[in-house]
């Protein structure tokens, strides 16, 4: 399948969201991979993966870059060798991509139970407003967790955790949008994030 979806939050910044509906065969024929990508992908055990690893390229693709132009810091942060900023995610069936002037990240997560399980392991501040009984519990854990996903990517800097540092001020879902602040190491920061649902998955990505 082709892109599933362009939004433009801004002059300077373009997120590409794919649905990975192509076999791993018919997503590799097309890309010229640099060794160590090539190395890393046949490397993965799970073909969901590999789907997900080479849809990414596809989106770089659509957007004019190739994997030559794509590398990764020391942190794990992914670059642009023409200087700008990038962010990537995928989940399950899902890839996306935000190419920006200015420092962005970018989270995909699959709406599933099992994240209210594991909610006290990230969420803090966020418990005074959310409701355990309410129908959108998971929904709105799912768009915490990829707000502070996406702040964590766009930051990159080891030693910050989800719980101590990030702090996401209530929301409903239909906003799409919140204010999310980092409070680390004596800096306090604000960032307007913002969210969308589709077909069971939340996306969520900040701009610095």
């Amino acid at each position: 399948m082709p892109l599933y979806k362009t939004i433009s939050p801004n002059s300077q910044t373009i997120v590409k969201i794919w649905k990975i509906t192509e076999s791993y065969d018919d997503l590799m024929k097309p890309l010229d991979l640099k060794d160590n990508s090539l190395e890393r992908v046949l490397g993965m055990k799970s073909e969901l993966h590999q789907r997900g690893f080479l849809s990414v390229r596809h989106l770089l693709r659509d957007f004019g870059y190739t994997d030559q132009d794509l590398y990764y810091d020391e942190n794990g942060k992914p670059h642009l060798k023409d200087g700008k900023h990038i962010s990537i995610t995928h989940s399950f069936t899902f890839s996306a991509v935000i190419i920006s002037d200015n420092e962005v990240g970018i989270d995909i997560e699959k709406q599933r139970n099992k994240i209210g399980i594991i909610a006290s392991k990230f969420v803090d501040y966020e418990f005074q407003y959310l409701k355990k009984e309410s129908d959108c519990y998971i929904r709105r854990l799912t768009v915490i967790w990829g707000i502070k996903e996406s702040l964590y990517k766009l930051f990159a800097t080891p030693g910050m955790l989800f719980k101590d540092h990030f702090l996401v001020i209530p929301f409903l879902i239909e906003d799409e949008e919140t204010v999310s602040w980092i409070n680390y190491k004596g800096k306090k920061l604000r960032f307007n994030v913002n969210f969308l649902e589709f077909e069971g998955f939340t996306c969520a990505y900040v701009i610095a």
